[in-house]
């Protein structure tokens, strides 16, 4: 049955990709025998329900096999196979890589090394939160093997003893353009996980019996994490094609389709495997509850202020989960760890991983917030770019941003965290002044599905906002207005207290100002500056404590480039250095005294 069920696989593989013309079908083959066996032997997954929270979890690492994963499913019945002569078209939800466009792809693969962390992410939700039986099975090409964040998901795996995640590695060989790091040797990759702690079993991976042997041993073995590491031929099945270089990303011509199909023999088209359905158990209920002081002096940082909005949100949420790549006393993250240590996964510093498991978490109905400093997310945003194709619930927190932090200098200071956010589609960018917006803005996070992104200061920073203060998607607030003023101030975050500061020097000398905390970055409020700007004499200055690429002044000028007016940029525009806060906010002039001398400039001219 097996043999039948990978014969018509193979050949809708090579059909379709050559249908479409383009596409990856000698990885699609090298893999065939190996996901044959576990689709229709060992997955425990209910076709009509993919989002059951007791099913088995596959995911595609290795995201150019993509059309083996649709010739799967249709083998199973629950696609037409006419449909995947559609692989590539527009049209259709078999896309060149997997995503959630098709309903059996639960996240976007295809930027190789990143399926292990989302895959980790889902089996510590069903070890250590919902507690449930099902398997994550992670299939991984030999050579993304060579990705670092593959191996901050395999130490990480192993220390949280994820005895319900399996790494299935296709190890054929070959890469695109070359012979992979360790070709054929399986006891390189063997060696090097067991190192980092996992249960290892070395395999002929087109051996159907050492196939079966192997899921078998997976799914009953305990206290680790399980890799199949298999010996596959790329082409596995086109003789011509077995083994060689150059075919990567090649597909057949109708003439060599002809040459294979005639090699195969007679093929079986009615053929259909069946996937076992998972048992129905319910997930177990988190902790929520407990009582939340929200009781923060006058002056207080963001960041502190974050991980008590946090674990607000934890009392009365218990979806919500909490990741930290190993600075919770810093991001404040531990609040949260302190309060519901159940929900909170230490992630090391590690932050591309953290992405990846906050993905995976997220994909299993839970509200992860996953916070580091902000410089250091930039480490991650490839994992952030693809979370966004995966339709994700997913919050982000960077703290210590900008020049604002201090001492500790560049290194440490996030300057184009918000560009990086901004860029990402359906993102959401948040930079909140005190305390009170903080909090609120993190139950705002909780309650709102999407990619949400949090920046917070270091510094204390005095109160603004009253403790039942509303605050919105897209919201701004006016904090200095009147009749008469001549410009108006944009600021967020840390620059709203030096834009208070200027306005207060400003009245003093006779020239009135309006001063807006753009709270929400993206999307900025556009009305409301559209308003102000044509009550406050057309001129709008923005002040931030960022790069002047993809930051707030940016937001700005989109959102009243359609208006005649005219807009001054504050920013980080020099090399920082280490000094005091007040030092260099001056240095990079976006200081109150900077922000006076840019308003008497516009008004002179």
């Amino acid at each position: 049955m097996l043999e039948k069920l990978a014969k018509l696989v193979r050949y809708w593989v090579v059909r379709s990709t050559t249908k479409a013309g383009s596409g990856h079908p000698t990885t699609a083959l090298s893999a065939t025998d190996l996901l044959v066996a576990l689709f229709f032997n060992h997955l425990n997954y209910d076709l009509d329900r993919p989002g059951h929270p007791n099913n088995d979890r596959v995911i595609f690492s290795k995201g150019h096999g993509a059309p083996l994963l649709y010739a799967l499913y249709a083998a199973a019945g629950a696609i037409k196979p006419e449909e995947l002569d559609n692989l590539r078209q527009f049209d259709s939800e078999l896309e060149g890589h997997p995503v959630p466009r098709f309903k059996y792809a639960e996240v976007a693969t295809g930027s190789l090394g990143q399926g292990l962390s989302v895959g980790l992410g889902m089996a510590l939700n069903g070890k250590y939160l919902d507690k449930l039986p099902y398997k994550t099975y992670v299939l991984l090409g030999d050579s993304e093997m060579a990705e670092g964040s593959v191996w901050e998901a395999v130490e990480l795996a192993a220390h949280y003893q994820t005895d319900n995640l399996v790494a299935i590695i296709d190890v054929n060989r070959w890469g695109q353009a070359n012979q992979t790091m360790y070709g054929h040797d399986t006891a390189a990759y063997a060696k090097r996980l067991e190192a980092f702690g996992w249960q290892v079993m070395i395999i002929d991976g087109h051996n159907l019996t050492e196939i079966e042997t192997a899921f078998a041993w997976a799914k009953k073995a305990e206290g680790a994490p399980k890799a199949i590491v298999a010996k596959t031929i790329k082409g596995r099945g086109v003789k011509f094609l077995e083994d060689k270089p150059g075919h990567h990303g090649v597909p057949l011509s109708e003439a060599e389709l002809a040459r294979a199909t005639k090699a195969w023999g007679k093929i079986d088209f009615e053929v259909r495997g069946k996937i076992a359905k998972p048992e129905d158990k319910k997930p177990a209920k988190a902790r929520a509850g407990g009582k939340i002081e929200l009781d923060y002096p006058d002056d207080w940082p963001t960041r502190k202020a974050y991980g008590l909005g946090l674990a607000l949100a934890g009392s009365k949420n218990a979806a919500v989960v909490a990741l930290d790549a190993e600075v919770k006393n810093s991001t404040y993250a531990q609040t949260f760890g302190d309060k519901f240590p159940e929900r909170f996964f230490e992630m090391y510093i590690a932050e591309q991983n953290m992405v990846g498991v906050a993905l995976g978490l997220s994909k299993c109905s839970k509200v992860p917030f996953a916070s580091t400093f902000a410089a250091f997310l930039t480490r991650a945003f490839d994992q952030l770019r693809m979370a966004a194709y995966s339709k994700p619930n997913l919050k982000i927190v960077g703290s210590h941003a900008g020049v604002s932090i201090g001492q500790d200098g560049p290194s440490q200071m996030g300057l184009e965290d918000m560009a990086m956010m901004r860029s990402l589609p359906g993102s959401v960018v948040f930079y909140p002044a005190d305390a009170a917006a903080t909090v609120k803005l993190v139950a705002v996070m909780t309650e709102t599905d999407g990619l949400m992104y949090l920046r917070t200061t270091r510094p204390a920073t005095n109160k603004i906002y009253a403790e039942n203060e509303a605050f919105k998607v897209g919201g701004s607030k006016t904090l200095v207005s009147g009749k008469d003023d001549q410009v108006t101030i944009v600021a967020a975050g840390i620059t709203v207290y030096e834009a208070l500061t200027a306005a207060h020097e400003l009245k003093g000398e006779g020239i009135k100002v309006r001063v807006i905390d753009a709270y929400s970055i993206k999307p900025v409020d556009k009305q409301g500056l559209l308003a102000a700007a044509k009550e406050a004499g057309g001129k709008i200055i923005t002040v931030e404590d960022h790069r002047p690429e993809g930051g707030l002044g940016e937001a700005v000028m989109e959102a009243v480039a359609a208006e005649s007016v005219k807009v001054y940029q504050l920013a980080v525009g020099k090399i920082p250095r280490s000094g005091t806060k007040d030092e260099l906010l001056a240095f990079e002039e976006i200081d109150a005294a900077a922000i006076v001398k840019k308003v008497k400039e516009i008004l002179v001219k």
